[in-house]
């Protein structure tokens, strides 16, 4: 008698609410109703549940998240690099301690290189008929960003070949949770045959009907909660047999509505809103932020970065700051509302001949009217960039750190926003050695300045 296993699967949340309510309520009553059925049903989150742009997610540090998963019914989650790289050691720590599901992470160790008492590696899941089914989990091999807070990150797919050997003897089915992206996903598929499912996420790619490589489905449901997955098993439980394999996703503006919606979004906002009510700095005078011309407050934020790093010089681009701070009382809420973006300060010791090259890089005149988008930007638009202690002729010819000419061989310190480490503006900057300020987000450091 053939039987069919259901899985759901969401990823990369990145904490939109205004979609959650119609989301848990469809996969509550799809787990009910395959219940009722007699049918196995699964629900997994393949990590990026978290992120700390909404007021929400940054007042309870992600522990909100967990208890929107929890009432929804998840069976497992893998984390992403959101929950792994944007919470420092301690949260990261206790983020799951009241998860009513498996958190599953085969590449992640603690401070002592041990596996944390909340992960596990695998888990296997018995079916009605008894047919066992283990569920893998990997993430992103952020090295860097772990090991400054604290971490140790190992390479997944050395991580997954000791995974499938461990379980390939003793399970039927090997689903993977996977947020490393469509091109690892691809090359795992050509990889382990051994692996049924594959399940994928930080790509934010979308697979409408999933995609078959080697005999191995991927399924990914995009971003933001427009979509999630649903991969259908069928099986002969008797020979232990996987007889077919179907992916499809749902829509989420074709869920049914959720009559909580527009009341549920309010609320969590407003929730997160009034837990980062605290104030961190009183102003005699407004601070405005503008994106195209010099205004305050981008200047005072640049300063602030160039002094936490202890650099030479620092730059940041004005659209860091959505808006300026009006006069008076300034709290945590204020300052998460106009820096919105897990990005952390980043210092950079390099050469004064590759200094100027990439001075000479921000003057980019297509940059400043860039819709930037990833990174870890929240924001709408680059905007100009903005300097301190940096100085040039209109020619970019001459350039001046403090008043001086930049020697082509001295070593300069250079404090930056991490996004642009990451080679997409500044391809030569992925090469440098790079000291990464974590868990400070560049609004932390504009607390501490302006509590100065």
């Amino acid at each position: 008698m053939k039987e069919i296993i259901h899985i759901y699967h969401t990823n990369d949340l990145h904490s939109h609410f205004e979609h959650w309510s119609r989301i848990r309520d469809f996969l509550q009553k799809r787990k009910a109703w395959h219940g009722n059925e007699g049918e196995d049903v699964f629900l997994f989150d393949i990590g990026d549940h978290v992120d700390r742009w909404h007021p929400y997610t940054e007042a309870t540090l992600g522990k909100g998240n967990v208890g929107l998963l929890n009432e929804a019914g998840y069976d497992a989650v893998t984390i992403g690099n959101n929950e792994g790289i944007t919470l420092d050691y301690g949260d990261l720590n206790t983020l799951y301690q009241k998860a009513e599901f498996q958190v599953i992470v085969g590449n992640l160790l603690n401070r002592e290189k041990k596996i944390p008492d909340w992960l596990k590696t695998h888990h296997i899941y018995e079916t009605n008929s008894g047919l066992k089914v283990a569920v893998l989990g990997l993430t992103a091999h952020f090295f860097p960003f772990y090991r400054a807070l604290g971490w140790n990150i190992t390479p997944p797919l050395e991580e997954l070949k000791k995974q499938v050997e461990q379980v390939k003897s003793e399970a039927d089915i090997v689903v993977l949770l996977s947020h490393l992206g469509i091109r690892d996903d691809e090359l795992i598929a050509e990889s382990f045959p051994e692996i049924d499912v594959i399940l994928g996420a930080h790509t934010h790619h979308i697979l409408h009907e999933g995609k078959e490589i080697n005999g191995v489905m991927l399924g990914a449901a995009g971003k933001f909660g427009n979509y999630v997955g649903h991969v259908m098993i069928e099986v002969d439980p008797a020979a232990k047999n996987i007889l077919s394999k179907k992916a499809q996703l749902y829509a989420h503006d074709d869920l049914p509505h959720s009559d909580r919606e527009e009341e549920e979004k309010l609320k969590w906002y407003k929730e997160g809103e009034s837990m980062l009510g605290t104030e961190v700095a009183n102003l005699s005078q407004p601070l405005t932020a503008e994106w195209f011309k010099e205004s305050p407050l981008p200047q005072l934020l640049s300063d602030a970065l160039r002094e936490w790093c202890k650099a030479d010089c620092s730059f940041l681009n004005a659209g860091l700051l959505i808006e300026g701070l009006n006069e008076g009382p300034v709290t945590k809420q204020d300052l998460h509302r106009i820096l919105p973006h897990p990005i952390n300060p980043c210092l950079i010791e390099l050469s004064g001949a590759e200094l100027k090259e990439i001075i000479k890089q921000t003057h980019n005149e297509e940059w400043p009217h860039l819709q930037l988008k990833g990174l870890g930007f929240r924001g709408k638009i680059m905007g100009e960039f903005v300097y301190t202690d940096i100085a040039f002729e209109e020619d970019t010819q001459s350039m001046f750190i403090k008043g001086e000419a930049i020697h082509p061989q001295k070593t300069y310190k250079l404090a930056i926003p991490d996004m642009f480490t990451f080679g997409h503006f500044f391809p030569d900057l992925q090469r440098l050695e790079k000291k990464y300020f974590m868990p400070e987000f560049l609004r932390d450091v504009l607390a501490w300045k302006l509590g100065q």
